[in-house]
């Protein structure tokens, strides 16, 4: 399906979003994908195929007590 776009075409879809969008908006535009993006790969990152969560966001318990020194 996406085997015929050219380079052509691209710079066609690339003229139409700078007319939506404006360049001014386009940075602000990008920067919100990206961090969309990689909030996404984290959170698929940190569940398993089953959808439980692995516990990795979760500070781990120390084993050794911690005693005051005086």
């Amino acid at each position: 399906m996406l085997g015929n776009l050219t380079g052509i075409h691209l710079l066609v879809i690339l003229g139409i979003v700078i007319l939506l969008f404006g360049a001014t908006k386009l940075p602000a535009l990008a920067k919100g994908l990206g961090q969309s993006l990689t909030i996404f790969r984290r959170e698929v990152r940190d569940t398993e195929p089953h959808g439980t969560p692995t516990g990795d966001s979760t500070p781990a318990a120390t084993s050794t007590p911690t005693t005051p020194v005086e």
